[in-house]
């Protein structure tokens, strides 16, 4: 059958697109997009192409290694050719290739099973090191695989490469210059003072040291190298990798000492896990992924190469936090105060260790701002615990059908007429009559959830099932609930109907804040209701409050206060609460601690951050005496500014608030 002319036109893009973003990054050390991205649109292209084969051309970015030579830079011919690794994304991709070389070695008569070499993938730029009679003579990039680039003048001035190895033999060797995420942290500050531009990652910064023609600039710069191949020797050639690595190290060579031998694939997943961990933040420099390579050089030899890379080695990526995917649909989402928020569906994709298919929009003012349209292929988002964002719009894909999206005026998720109306001096929207039914079902979640009452058991499904069934319209009714009742609804046996019901009554006991959480009152998140809580010490006394009592506050403000007070004085919020009550044992949340090192100060948090979430970097302030606060005002105390830290870093800029990095906070709590 003929390839469907979408494919075909996916293809070409994808192919155009690859080449363009690779010239910039591995030619002018340029990042326009994230590497993530870049991989994940190699990745899909290298899909498309297995399902596809007779759209391989030889001139494909998955048949040949990237990059050219400089021209300012003197051309150096490879005596031996060189080669980048493929690289897999998952489990059952990495299986996969141990299944490829296990039936290579098969057909070649090779009946003894592989074992493999693991080693960290250091995110920098390849070298290649040719020595004689033991002395360095050329050091250059890894150019096209065929030439690459002389910076002998720039590798002399990394302290760690030798002039001359332990004996006089002729080597050469192939490794990774990097730079450390340190050094990195201190060049852009310094550049940042003298006005030149930052570089986005270690990579790029290793890249444009070397690349360039001037020694002493690279000399100026924390720069490391780690070799990890042997390409040609005049002595005998290791038998297996592990030795290899053992010899290099014997030559006076650096070598990373984090390489582990795995007898079986299981291994290699146990050794990849254990680095996509904590363990690679502790070292200082950037890491990738893992390089998996078959043990025994016999077994390489026979296995071979493709036209750009060897079959008995594979790159295992960690996770990625950004990946490209396409917007498929835009629909609305109505939240637990009826606001309504744009999102998007998308095409299934893992990033950041999950499989995303929605990503939230914000507000019509994000989409405009983004350009973002249904058929978009974009640069996806996820961070840790950061709910998946979309960051960027690949333009170049775009085909003429893509169709802009527009907020409508009406929606079945509203109440009364479903009309629609903008927040006033806001960009969102909500609907104009409050109180449908999807509305409702969220605030029950949202209130049984593990931010507010934290019944255990009481998920989305369960919330739906109970609604379904007319057991459950508010937040009292859960309290209500029987054994007999739960039993007879489908999917509940006798033992999950006790489990239930004796969450529900341990959920009876609550601190206040956490009430007021679930409660879903406007703006009143997690730190704002602690806030409260530790002022008010009772409900009854917050319920008495009035708004310019409560706008005093530091962390509540004026439009917070409004809120609150606006809830309590809504007579059916008042209803509900009178009959809640009953069934609860609120109790007060203590004062923050007045000693410590952040004590007395109020703190917001925003940002990605390395070794925290925001719930435990909230935490650890608390635990230090401190005050966490949702919004940034003059009474802010500090920032803690992680990556990709957006409006609330740029308002403590405007307002002179000092702005800690997470390593900063970290030695002030004596971590």
């Amino acid at each position: 059958m003929p390839v469907p002319k979408h494919i075909q036109r996916r293809a070409h893009k994808l192919r155009a697109s690859i080449d363009a973003y690779r010239a910039r990054y591995h030619e002018k050390d340029e990042s326009p997009i994230s590497p993530e991205a870049l991989d994940a649109l190699k990745h899909e292209l290298a899909i498309i192409e297995e399902a596809y084969p007779e759209l391989v051309t030889p001139e494909s970015p998955t048949q040949k290694v990237a990059g050219a030579a400089l021209p300012e830079l003197v051309k150096v011919r490879h005596a031996v050719s060189q080669w980048s690794f493929n690289d897999v994304f998952d489990e059952a991709e990495l299986r996969a290739f141990d299944e490829r070389v296990r039936r290579g070695l098969a057909k070649r008569g090779h009946a003894v099973a592989p074992t493999y070499d693991c080693e960290l993938k250091i995110d920098g730029l390849k070298i290649v090191l040719t020595y004689a009679n033991g002395t360095l003579v050329t050091a250059a990039t890894r150019g096209d695989g065929v030439t690459g680039e002389d910076v002998t003048h720039n590798i002399r001035t990394i302290v760690t490469v030798p002039e001359r190895l332990t004996r006089p033999i002729n080597l050469i060797a192939e490794g990774e210059v990097f730079m450390t995420r340190s050094g990195l942290a201190t060049l852009n500050a310094a550049r940042k003072k003298t006005g030149e531009p930052l570089f986005a990652n270690p990579r790029n910064a290793a890249a444009g040291s070397i690349r360039q023609l001037d020694p002493a600039m690279a000399a100026a710069r924390p720069l490391a190298l780690f070799c990890y191949d042997v390409a040609r020797t005049s002595e005998p050639l290791p038998p297996t990798q592990s030795a290899e690595l053992a010899y290099l190290a014997e030559l006076g060579l650096p070598v990373n000492p984090h390489h582990q031998h795995a007898d079986t694939i299981d291994a290699v997943l146990a050794y990849w896990k254990h680095w996509q961990g904590r363990a690679r933040e502790k070292e200082d420099y950037q890491i990738d992924g893992i390089a998996v390579k078959v043990e025994d050089r016999a077994q390489q030899e026979v296995l071979g190469y493709t036209g750009k890379a060897p079959r008995f080695a594979t790159a295992f990526k960690f996770p990625a936090e950004q990946v490209t995917t396409v917007v498929e649909d835009i629909a609305l989402q109505v939240g637990r105060t009826g606001v309504l928020t744009p999102v998007a569906h998308l095409k299934p994709v893992a990033v950041a260790g999950t499989v995303v298919a929605r990503a939230t929009l914000h507000n019509e003012d994000f989409i405009t701002e983004k350009d973002i349209r249904i058929g978009d292929t974009v640069i996806l988002q996820k961070a840790g615990d950061v709910i998946p964002e979309i960051v960027q719009v690949l333009s170049e894909f775009r085909s003429g059908k893509e169709k802009k999206w527009k907020f409508p005026t009406h929606s079945p998720l509203c109440g009364g007429t479903g009309a629609i109306e903008r927040v006033p001096g806001q960009a969102a929207r909500r609907c104009a009559t409050r109180g449908s039914y999807a509305e409702q079902e969220r605030k029950l979640v949202h209130f049984a959830g593990k931010h507010a009452l934290d019944i255990d058991g009481m998920g989305k499904k369960t919330v739906t099932l109970l609604m379904q069934h007319e057991l459950v319209s508010d937040f009292d009714d859960f309290f209500e609930l029987t054994h007999d009742e739960l039993r007879a609804l489908p999917g509940f046996q006798d033992i999950s109907a006790r489990k239930l019901i004796a969450a529900i009554r341990n959920a009876r006991t609550v601190p206040l804040d956490r009430l007021l959480v679930g409660l879903s009152i406007a703006h009143v998140g997690g730190e704002t209701a602690r806030i409260l809580a530790q002022r008010y010490k009772t409900l009854s006394a917050l319920q008495k409050a009035r708004a310019e009592q409560l706008a005093t506050i530091n962390g509540v403000g004026d439009i917070v206060a409004r809120a609150v007070v606006a809830w309590f004085a809504d007579t059916q919020n008042c209803a509900m609460l009178a009959r809640l009550v009953k069934h609860l044992s609120i109790q007060p949340v203590g004062a923050p601690r007045a000693i410590g090192p952040f004590a007395g100060e109020i703190v917001v948090v925003t940002g990605t951050l390395e070794h925290f979430s925001r719930e435990e970097a909230g935490a650890a302030v608390r635990r230090a005496g401190g005050t966490v606060a949702g919004s940034v005002s003059s009474k802010t105390s500090f920032v803690l500014a992680g990556r990709e830290a957006g409006s609330k870093l740029a308002r403590a800029r405007a307002l002179g608030v000092p702005v800690l990095s997470e390593d900063e906070f970290r030695a002030r709590l004596g971590m």
